[in-house]
């Protein structure tokens, strides 16, 4: 007879805006969240007893109320309460709450901010994922969906070449990625440039243990322009999407 070795339910994609209304000013937070919990639940899938289920439609009610009562100032505090919430409840042993926060900037009218009218511009999203259990609170923050690109001091050679390698070597090839380092870095790799990311990042932050950057790239080709007779001195280039390649690395501050 099999057994359930392992379970977590709750609800997904719970879509919340708050409008924090001040004098002559609002402010807005756009927030996607996922709740999901585990815990003493084999009975509910095992036996059909739903006596320590918590509804997810309980989930979704409560992200409101508590979206009610808690200014939102950071998305990290508000899903901390959130976790805090659903750990306490009496079958929960872990409550894992996942936010995106999608980014609303105030439109600029007459050449100054407007006070109650936004635009939603590029596709970046700040993330958070807190996970609450008996030994304490994980916290995870991060950036998603930021698209940048460089167009000189990108390079990479000295790469093991065989009878499959096509690549040539590059001193000067267009790349994707992520932050500030990135644009003032003369990268040899992508991996080179990622590590050195990874490194700003924790100079920056001194709460931050740990940094994981999961960098595609994607690559703009130059166009052959010499059927036209025309030449291309490294001015007209074909976006690539796919395939492309992926580099991921964990960065952890040493213990001091």
């Amino acid at each position: 007879m099999p057994i359930l070795s392992w379970n977590r339910y709750g609800k997904s994609r719970i879509r919340v805006v708050k409008v924090r209304r001040g004098p002559g000013l609002h402010n807005l937070v756009d927030l996607t969240i996922d709740v999901q919990l585990e815990g003493a639940f084999d009975a509910v899938y095992v036996d059909g007893d739903n006596t320590p289920c918590v509804a997810t439609d309980t989930m979704k009610n409560t992200v409101y109320a508590m979206a009610r009562t808690d200014p939102i100032d950071h998305v990290e505090t508000f899903a901390c309460r959130l976790a805090d919430h659903f750990v306490g409840k009496p079958a929960v042993s872990r409550a894992r709450i996942s936010a995106v926060e999608h980014r609303w900037d105030r439109l600029s009218v007459a050449g100054g901010p407007h006070p109650h009218a936004f635009a939603q511009p590029g596709g970046e999203q700040w993330t958070a994922v807190i996970t609450r259990d008996g030994k304490g609170t994980d916290i995870v923050s991060g950036l998603t969906n930021l698209v940048v690109l460089k167009t000189t001091d990108s390079a990479f050679s000295g790469f093991p070449r065989d009878e499959y390698t096509t690549l040539p070597v590059a001193d000067d090839r267009i790349r994707e990625a992520l932050v500030e380092t990135f644009a003032k870095h003369m990268s040899r790799s992508l991996q080179e440039t990622l590590y050195a990311m990874g490194e700003a990042a924790l100079a920056a932050c001194a709460d931050a243990t740990e940094i994981t950057l999961t960098m595609p790239n994607r690559h703009h080709l130059l166009v052959d322009l010499e059927p036209f007779g025309l030449d291309n001195p490294k001015e007209v280039f074909v976006a690539t999407d796919q395939p492309f390649g992926l580099m991921e690395a964990t960065i952890r501050r040493l213990p001091t």
